[in-house]
């Protein structure tokens, strides 16, 4: 007669269930960790890409690429565009046999915050959004491998907080002299109509409704800087002459004051 074979006991089913779980835990654990480091990189980025308007380097409407020099501040974020990928492989192992969606809610802040500063550098040399395909092609290594896939949600929000961004840089560029009326009058259009696409999606995004109202207030602050500059031109009387920059009041030619005395 043939031995029957031990049936598991209950004691060694949830000492299983124990180790897979003690696993999960590790793992989402892990991924958060890496995620937060994902985001103080992405943040470094974008500091450094406002630090290139601080510094002189560029202009709201001088895209980076085509500057006489790219600064230490270009090549920096260089290396930390370089060092978030790392970080990305490094979760690769981690989100693979389909397992990247039960912990894409583990990694998607950082994922949004790398958008957003991809984004921010994408307009600076394009001044335009960053399609969708460009930003998947940065998730993948030197191998063409996919280290894992760019969902449309954390796409659509991370390109939504580049609003914000722009909304600085505008703000710092009026302040520093490097922006004049027409240049905010085109960025108060482009982050209109970036409103108005995100709008139609916010029934199917999760979150997108918190950051539309934050692109609305971010372009409640363009319009209003379009506007003061505007009125400051009207009483310096540049505004027939086109676009201007904050800077001191005309002066009169000293042989046209002479002449008016005659």
């Amino acid at each position: 007669m043939a031995a029957v074979e031990p049936q598991p006991t209950v004691h060694a089913t949830f000492e299983t269930f124990r180790d897979e779980l003690d696993e999960h835990h590790d793992r989402r654990e892990r991924l958060i960790k890496t995620s937060r480091d994902v985001t103080i990189l992405s943040k470094k980025i974008i500091f450094s890409l406002h630090r290139l308007l601080t510094d002189g380097a560029i202009s709201l409407w001088s895209p980076v690429s085509t500057t006489s020099a790219r600064t230490s501040s270009v090549r920096k974020t260089d290396k930390q565009f370089t060092a978030v990928r790392e970080l990305f492989a490094t979760m690769q192992p981690e989100l693979q046999s389909g397992r990247f969606w039960r912990y894409s809610r583990s990694v998607s802040g950082g994922v949004q915050e790398y958008i957003e500063a991809l984004a921010f550098a994408y307009y600076l040399d394009h001044h335009a959004l960053i399609p969708y395909k460009v930003a998947q092609e940065t998730f993948k290594g030197k191998d063409g491998s996919l280290f894992f896939p760019l969902t449309t949600e954390d796409y659509l929000l991370g390109v939504s907080d580049l609003t914000g961004e722009i909304m600085r840089l505008s703000i710092t560029s009026i302040g520093t002299g490097h922006t004049g009326l027409k240049d905010i009058l085109e960025v108060c259009a482009l982050v209109r109509a970036w409103h108005a696409d995100l709008e139609a999606l916010t029934p199917f995004v999760r979150d997108l409704r918190k950051k539309q109202d934050v692109t609305a207030q971010s372009l409640q602050k363009i319009e209003a800087a379009a506007y003061s500059l505007s009125v400051r031109g009207a009483e310096y009387g540049l505004l027939a002459f086109g676009d201007f920059k904050y800077g001191p009041a005309p002066t009169r030619d000293t042989h046209e004051h002479e002449d008016d005395q005659d």
